[in-house]
């Protein structure tokens, strides 16, 4: 039945989101958001109702603007964000803006690619597109260990999360997610994801002190797998 439940996921969902690509070439900055946030209440539709997965929210996104560090287990959270935020700011690594169509329709919707190995100039304009969203007041995304990380394992917090800390000069909250176990992979499995939002961690700390807080709370908060 998983394999059966996968291959109807897989059939709809992509399907879908060969569709609206082809539809987001013609669409502004704003539709192209509005067409996000349909792609992700899609995917959210195919998770309850073909994988047969539960999707359980502790907690939520605070008032006014804030940086959320969110645990990174598989695609699911990166998919379902603007199901929890409203049109989220997410940083994401440049490869995944070289992908043929997908790489424009990220650069559309705001998405700010993070690349670590380019030097001055990729800041520079890191920085530029991350005050122009906090001008806009959207709220901001980023995992901060870099990369999927496999479930119950804690992975170090990459270079530049501080940096980005202190330039947004905003609250971290952290939020965990137990994604990993149903649905990292080609078989997904049923059962319950949940999200647990951690308390604000303050503005203006040194770097050593919030990636410290950051680590802690992102692993003390991931929630057991049901």
């Amino acid at each position: 039945m998983n394999l059966l439940r996968s291959l109807a996921f897989y059939s709809v969902f992509y399907l879908g989101t060969l569709v609206l690509l082809l539809i987001i070439p013609f669409q502004g900055a704003r539709a192209v958001r509005r067409v996000a946030g349909g792609w992700s209440a899609l995917h959210r539709w195919c998770v309850r109702h073909l994988l047969r997965i539960r999707i359980i929210q502790q907690g939520g996104p605070i008032d006014g603007p804030a940086l959320y560090a969110m645990r990174h287990e598989s695609f699911f959270e990166a998919i379902d964000a603007p199901c929890v935020f409203v049109e989220p700011v997410i940083f994401a690594k440049q490869e995944l803006f070289e992908i043929p169509v997908w790489g424009g329709a990220a650069r559309k919707y705001g998405l700010i690619p993070v690349a670590r190995d380019e030097g001055a100039k990729a800041l520079r304009d890191l920085m530029r597109a991350a005050k122009g969203a906090k001008a806009d007041r959207r709220p901001f995304l980023i995992f901060p260990e870099g990369t999927r990380t496999p479930h119950g394992d804690e992975g170090p917090i990459v270079s530049g999360f501080a940096g980005l800390y202190k330039l947004l000069d905003l609250p971290v909250v952290p939020v965990a997610v137990n994604s990993g176990p149903l649905y990292r992979g080609f078989l997904k499995r049923p059962g319950q994801i949940t999200y647990r939002f951690g308390p604000p961690i303050e503005k203006g700390l040194p770097r050593e002190q919030i990636e410290a807080r950051v680590r802690e709370a992102i692993n003390a908060l991931q929630p057991s797998t049901r």
